[in-house]
């Protein structure tokens, strides 16, 4: 996992190309008035995913992992909080969905705050609860990066 802003990520470009290309689409886009959607990067291997919400009470938020993508997770506006825990023997709640590359667990996690200009890299060990509200709810306004390392 990586906690950072958005204008020290050349620091994290070296990790693979595809990541590199996630990052030129957060800095090369007009995120504030990017329509919520997908938008197609690199087809399949990285693609962008925009979505609006208000953040919920950490109870109504999962915990997952994905096994084929690696999540930019960037704040445009809004705050959350995102729970983390490195994969150990937490108890799975689903099975793997391959379609959506997606599994839920039970377990106990760190809260990570993020702010607009904010962004936080989940690697597939890397378990993480998204869309956590930090003093009641809130619009957040974000972009994940779905990147196949």
């Amino acid at each position: 996992m990586i906690l950072d802003k958005l204008e020290n990520l050349s620091l994290h470009t070296y990790i693979s190309v595809n990541l590199k290309k996630g990052f030129k689409f957060l800095t090369n886009n007009d995120l504030s008035n990017m329509k919520v959607g997908r938008y197609d990067i690199e087809g399949d291997d990285v693609f962008a995913l925009v979505s609006e919400y208000s953040s919920k009470e950490p109870q109504d938020c999962l915990l997952e992992a994905h096994h084929i993508y690696t999540d930019i997770q960037y704040i445009v506006s809004g705050r959350e909080s995102i729970g983390y825990a490195i994969l150990k023997n937490q108890a799975i709640l689903t099975t793997y969905n391959p379609d959506k590359d997606i599994i839920f667990y039970s377990g106990e996690t760190t809260p990570l705050i993020l702010i607009a200009g904010m962004f936080a890299i989940f690697f597939p060990q890397d378990l993480h609860r998204p869309c956590m509200q930090i003093d009641g709810p809130e619009i957040v306004k974000k972009v994940v990066i779905k990147v196949k390392l």
